[in-house]
């Protein structure tokens, strides 16, 4: 049951689930009530007008109240300790075992099962339920029947979220994809060669491919090997939604057990995301906390049909929905890849409920980010600036952009239509698919930006021009600029250029945050697409074109 407020139509409501509302991980989510709008229909048939709420799947943010800091600084002196001491004991007792149920191994095929080698995986399970025991998870709750490898080589988990979702890896000792480097680790690599897991090489360029052959030649074998436990996530988030599904476990076109993983601990001290609390402080909360439960179902066997197995994309998110309706989650057509707005560093940095997040989903889908250089941007803006003064609709912007007008273009020009007139300021195109293509080069951004608004006889703006290119290049519906622009404007002349701008910035390099995010933006969500903090929910496209990310190393499987 979920509490609205602000009933208005066409106003944002503030939607707050009562059972958090105040707590550690509380939140309220500003939802956009459509007028005269038909909405997606829930797969249950339930005609809610609204999608359900979520948060970006890649933040976390804990909170505590004074009691349970008091608790937690009890637990690290007392507690803490002897846990963690006794979990390093348990793996340095399981390596013995992992160590000689592997010689002799070959990693091409699956040797004889010796009465010897059926202890050593016994041992090493008993040993490993035991470290997982110590660490306060004394009761592991599995609810539906597991398939045997002949029926269900593959096993696809979500939503993945942390390192303790390791736990069914352990109970089950199935293989998994790692990096090649893991096997070196002291210790920690042992085990992970027990459970013969494939192996990626970021050294080489053919490894995906490779990965991918050898996953196939596995879930092909007939149940010789063991199951491939994949997180088709391939990356941890929040648990508030299911992002997009790679399509790794999904290739072999053999039928999927889909496995849910649920934590239903009151403070959520297990989600190890992309910007939220470091491993070792997620490791120090949990050992903190009494009991950490964990509950894990094994949903029925998911055989593809001729389409799916001719379609891994289609395979893939028909599998996600399958287990978006058992876990009672939202689906969002976001990947890993939408991170790295979310992680951008610099003076802008993009904030968690930004709709810049649904744009560059839908520039990347209408193809508009591919070849997007410094080069070509710049002959984008000097377009725009061609067309001050005019607002363009929607059949204009799709001559504009050589594209025809399609639901995915409509989308699109809802989402930059600020006003709800139908119309749009093609500048703030510009600047919003310069964010997406280079979110690391804030002040790259900036300056085009400056150039399509500054007066010719003077390279000036005024106060509205720099809410406007703040506004675009934060995704927020609404920002008060005036304080910001004072503070610029040293001389009081009611305008200020590109080069005020920079040495302000050098001065205070956090501008954002200080002058514009601290409680004084509102979400933009356009006015004819069901959309929730900028992300879209429940979309039907399945093609995903994805791009790499520099420097993105910390939790992408």
């Amino acid at each position: 049951m979920v509490c609205l407020r602000s009933p208005d139509r066409g106003k944002p409501l503030t939607v707050c689930h009562p059972k958090n509302a105040g707590g550690p991980t509380g939140h309220c989510l500003l939802v956009m009530k459509l007028p005269n709008k038909q909405h997606h229909s829930s797969e249950n048939g339930d005609g809610s007008d609204l999608p359900p709420p979520f948060r970006n799947p890649f933040v976390h943010e804990l909170r505590f109240t004074p009691l349970e800091k008091i608790r937690i600084g009890v637990m690290t002196v007392t507690v803490f300790p002897v846990r963690l001491f006794f979990a390093v004991l348990l793996m340095l007792m399981a390596w013995p075992f992992a160590f000689a149920a592997s010689l002799g191994r070959s990693e091409l095929a699956v040797e004889t099962e010796t009465w010897w080698r059926r202890i050593c995986d016994i041992a090493l399970k008993v040993i490993m339920r035991a470290m997982w025991f110590c660490g306060g998870f004394h009761w592991v709750t599995v609810k539906g029947e597991p398939a045997p490898p002949s029926q269900a080589p593959i096993l696809t988990l979500a939503p993945h979220s942390s390192y303790f979702d390791a736990i069914p890896i352990t109970m089950t000792m199935a293989s998994i994809v790692m990096k090649t480097e893991s096997k070196n680790i002291p210790v920690w690599g042992t085990l992970i060669k027990f459970i013969r897991p494939v192996f990626v090489s970021r050294s080489d360029q053919d490894s995906r491919k490779k990965t991918v052959e050898e996953i196939k030649r596995r879930a092909q074998a007939g149940g010789e090997w063991p199951q491939i436990m994949i997180f088709p996530e391939g990356t941890c988030t929040n648990r508030s939604c299911l992002i997009t599904f790679k399509p790794g476990a999904f290739i072999p076109a053999v039928p999927v057990q889909p496995v849910v993983l649920r934590y239903p601990n009151k403070l959520d001290t297990i989600t190890w995301t992309w910007q939220g609390p470091g491993a070792f402080e997620i490791l120090w909360l949990t050992l903190c906390q009494f009991h950490n439960p964990i509950e894990i179902e094994y949903l029925p066997l998911y055989t593809p049909s001729e389409e799916e197995k001719n379609n891994p994309a289609l395979f893939a998110n028909n599998v996600r929905r399958i287990m978006a309706k058992a876990l009672e989650l939202p689906i969002t057509d976001l990947s890993f890849d939408d991170c790295q707005l979310s992680l951008a560093k610099g003076p802008l940095r993009v904030p968690s409920n930004s709709s810049l997040l649904q744009f560059n989903r839908l520039a990347r889908r209408l193809g508009l980010r591919a070849g997007t250089t410094d080069t070509v941007l710049q002959q984008q803006a000097s377009k725009a600036r061609k067309l001050w003064g005019y607002r363009l609709g929607l059949g204009d912007f799709a001559q504009y952009l050589n594209l025809p007008v399609t639901d995915m273009l409509t989308e699109l020009h809802s989402l930059l239509n600020q006003h709800g007139d139908g119309q749009i300021d093609v500048r703030e195109y510009v600047i919003a698919l310069s964010v997406a293509c280079q979110p690391s080069k804030a002040m790259d951004t900036l300056r085009l930006a400056f150039g399509m608004y500054e007066a010719k006889e003077d390279g000036a703006i005024v106060e509205k021009d720099l809410a406007s290119i703040l506004r675009t290049a934060l995704g927020v519906a609404e920002v008060d600029v005036t304080e910001l622009f004072s503070a610029i404007d040293t001389l009081d002349a009611g305008k200020i250029t590109h080069d005020d701008f920079c040495r302000f910035v050098e001065q205070h390099p956090d501008f954002a945050q200080e002058y514009l995010l601290s409680s004084r933006t509102t979400p933009s969500t356009p006015h004819t697409a069901p959309l929730v903090n900028g992300f879209s929910v429940d979309h039907y496209d399945i093609e995903e074109q994805t791009c790499s990310l520099p420097g993105q190393k910390r939790k992408e499987d």
